[in-house]
């Protein structure tokens, strides 16, 4: 008998596929010394349905020539309803069967669980596999697929290949080059443009890349397959390039009849689009959208644009610039395609070095590992959820809700009190630390713990509207603490990528809880949630308040200590130390009396503001929410208002910052506001009044509103389509536009001269107003001081 040893595995991609009417999954696994294709036994796609419907949707079935195969395997709902499993032998039959109960309403739980995920999640496998193999030879396998597999969790990190690729076009999406970025590859593949001799095609030695010119589009992807199967990528990066680069790849290969075969083993790749949506499988190879993966690490930015994003985090800007872009490469491919050629590799350089700036990959595979979620797959917190959840459930014989259809009702949000509007010397912010995941701990809310506490509710937690918990049954708290504890010591560590991994996945099971699209919805949980939280919140601030200082804003883990004058407790951050220590241990005391539960509750003194400024809402002289500016140390923080807004112009941003060091350093305002009013009147900050924002949907669609940057993207593409000129923004675009005297224009269409006025009223005058009757003057007075001196 051939003897066999454990391998252990990264899961690059996941899929099913049907031979001979049987259902298998599919896993393309990387290992220490190659890639590996594991195909599972037989798989049957599952279903649960109440045992009162189980006759009417068996009866459905026979009708449709669907046979299926029913057990009864002790399983409930949360309602305690009795439920018995349904398998079908082919996923395209369970998608028949939905459609047949759909049509009855006839409930199916857990019907829309994919094969490949159940599959996983059962075995607990999340990212890393370890399975079994044949006898390793000069460490390698002797085969590189395995069927039957047999596998089985384990813990398994390993770095990846990966090659950025992005592509330029015509709005006919026919291709002029390909550029491919990697380490030991650096490539521009570029279709010949007509008239153009083959000597003055070569890239400069300083460039980077090798130029490689062909003769049409079917070669030029014929060369691109090549270099892909050659290369043999892990990882495919781009940015945008799924809905756009892989998607019109794709389209090219079909309108050339070629097979787009950029996977693994040579398999073809698809992509899928529908409405919003893009799905790119590449058999054996994870795509990797930059965009995709910023959005899911939470990071902001004015645009996603590749231009904005690398200029804010590195300093770099693409080789073209301005708003027709599409005009530019077409200039540059047919008069200077070397320049089309620079200006294409240096845009995957630019994904390659935000990739390393931020550790996306790394962030995604620690997200996979944790979670079992797809690197390749954006957002997914409801997945992520179920992945970690499901298994567990199903070990306590309890199955999954459904989905509400309405999308269920709003739950109540984070706590955020009325704020006391002024400017302020020495402002502590105290945070609780992870404060929903922690309030989950402590009052241990839990689906399975519901269903348990209100079996028993004498013994269980109360919760909030009608809620109980089991104090013993339950899994999302020790989910939680798992989880708490990788994370400490992730920071040990100092693994920035796993670190924030694990605080988005725990942050993220209280809006789970709370979500319309998540099965386990239910209004109970997440108002003993967030309404625990107002309770901690108001609570803690009363106990402040009781030491003798002053709570000027709280904000759903935040609260705002003024105590200025106060050194009972000492200094300010010794203050902010031992109101922290105070606080934990009036917590710990009032749930252990109150409730006899542990206490998991941390609030931490975070920051002290030297000045500290809260506006009141405009117009109003009540305090505004969410909204705020301080000095910290040597540093000016804002919060919510112009300075970090998209909205706003970069002169109000920048009026807005120097007016507020000003006041907060104690220095005078006066000459600042004239010299920048004079300076907005005499043209000198033209650049500084443009307007940037995004249309949201297309251009038709705008009817009864008709707001600047619409009516300023009409009137552009109405002289355009005079000019014979193509149409810029009739779609999903950012437009740049400033006032002029007859109304808004796009920064290449002006043809008035600007409103000056506008800006000084609308953009400075509200910002100056906001904080200078703190200090004993007003804008009016200001601006009609310099007016008086002509």
């Amino acid at each position: 008998m051939p003897s066999s040893t454990l391998i252990q595995g990264f899961i690059l991609n996941k899929s099913t596929f049907t031979r001979r009417g049987k259902v298998y999954v599919e896993l393309w696994v990387k290992t220490a010394n190659q890639i590996v294709k594991l195909v599972s036994s037989p798989q049957f796609p599952t279903c649960f349905v109440s045992v009162e419907q189980m006759s009417l949707l068996r009866e459905l079935a026979e009708r449709a020539l669907l046979k299926l195969l029913i057990s009864d395997d002790g399983f409930y709902t949360l309602e305690q309803t009795k439920v018995v499993t349904v398998k079908t032998k082919t996923e395209s039959q369970m998608h028949q069967l939905r459609q047949l109960a759909r049509k009855k309403t006839i409930i199916l739980y857990e019907a829309d669980i994919r094969v490949e995920d159940r599959y996983l999640m059962e075995r607990f496998v999340y990212g890393a596999v370890e399975f079994v193999a044949p006898s390793v030879n000069d460490n390698r396998l002797p085969v590189d697929t395995i069927e039957n597999a047999q596998i089985r969790p384990c813990q398994y990190r390993t770095t990846f290949t990966s090659l950025s690729v992005d592509i330029e076009c015509n709005e006919h999406e026919e291709l002029f080059s390909i550029a491919l970025a990697g380490n030991g590859l650096n490539i521009v593949l570029l279709v010949r443009p007509p008239g153009i001799q083959d000597q003055t095609l070569y890239s400069p030695a300083e460039s980077g890349y090798q130029l490689s010119v062909v003769a049409s589009e079917r070669e030029l992807l014929h060369v691109f397959f090549s270099h892909i199967k050659s290369y043999d990528p892990d990882i495919i990066l781009g940015w945008n390039v799924k809905q756009f680069d892989m998607a019109v790849l794709f389209r090219r290969a079909k309108a050339n009849n070629l097979k787009f075969t950029i996977g693994r083993h040579e398999r073809e790749a698809t992509v899928r689009q529908w409405e919003d949506q893009t799905l790119v499988d590449v058999p054996g190879r994870c795509v990797i959208d930059g965009i995709e993966a910023l959005k899911t690490m939470t990071f902001q930015f004015e645009s996603f644009s590749l231009d904005h994003v690398s200029e804010e985090l590195l300093g770099e800007n693409k080789l073209i610039q301005g708003n027709d872009k599409l005009a530019a490469i077409k200039r540059l491919y047919y008069e200077d395609p070397v320049a089309l050629a620079n200006y294409n590799f240096k845009d995957t350089v630019l994904v390659n070095r935000i990739q390393e700036k931020t550790q996306f990959i790394d962030f995604l595979a620690l997200r996979s590992i944790l979670t079992g979620l797809d690197m390749s797959r954006p957002g997914g917190s409801v997945a992520a959820f179920l992945n970690v959840y499901l298994p567990k459930l199903h070990r306590s014989s309890y199955v999954a809700g459904v989905r509400p259809e309405n999308g269920g009702l709003a739950s109540p949000g984070g706590y955020v009190m009325r704020s006391q509007p002024g400017l302020y010397k020495d402002v502590l912010v105290l945070d609780f630390k992870s404060l929903y995941p922690s309030i989950i701990r402590t009052f241990k809310i839990d689906p399975v713990g519901l269903a348990e506490g209100l079996k028993s509710p004498e013994d269980a937690i109360e919760g909030f509207k009608g809620a109980v918990f089991s104090r013993t049954t339950h899994f999302l708290p020790s989910i939680i603490e798992n989880l708490w504890q990788q994370r400490d010591e992730a920071k040990k560590q100092k693994d920035s990528p796993r670190s924030q991994a694990i605080k988005i996945l725990m942050n993220s099971f209280y809006g789970v809880l709370g979500s319309g699209g998540c099965p386990f919805y239910d209004p109970r949980l997440a108002s003993s949630i967030t309404l625990r939280g107002h309770e901690i919140m108001q609570t803690t601030a009363g106990w402040i308040e009781a030491l003798g200082y002053d709570v000027i804003y709280g904000d759903t883990d935040s609260t705002f200590v003024h105590v200025e004058g106060n050194a009972a407790l000492g200094s300010p951050e010794k203050t902010g130390i031992r109101l922290a220590e105070i606080i934990n241990e009036k917590w710990a005391a009032l749930l252990r009396e109150r409730f006899n539960i542990d206490c998991h509750l941390e609030i931490e003194f975070e920051s002290h503001f030297s000045t500290f400024f809260m506006p009141t809402i405009r117009g109003s002289t009540e305090g505004s929410k969410k909204r705020y500016a301080g000095m910290k140390g040597e540093e000016l923080i804002f919060k919510g208002l112009e300075n970090v807004r998209s909205d706003w112009t970069p002169l109000a941003k920048s009026f807005q910052y120097e007016l507020y060091k000003k006041v907060f350093s104690g220095l005078p305002v006066e000459k600042y506001i004239s010299d920048t009013l004079n300076a907005v009147k005499s043209g000198d900050m033209d650049d500084a009044l443009v307007y940037k924002k995004r249309l949201r949907k297309p251009l038709s669609s705008y009817v009864k509103s008709l707001p600047p940057h619409v009516r300023a993207a009409r009137r552009a593409d109405e002289l355009f389509e005079e000019q014979g000129l193509p149409l810029r923004y009739q779609s999903n675009t950012t437009i740049a536009y400033v006032i002029t005297v007859q109304g808004p224009q796009t920064v290449e269409t002006v043809s008035a001269p600007l409103h000056y006025d506008h800006y000084i009223e609308k953009q400075l005058k509200p910002i100056a107003d906001s904080i200078l009757p703190l200090i004993g003057t007003n804008f009016e007075h200001i601006a009609n001081d310099q007016l008086s001196l002509f």
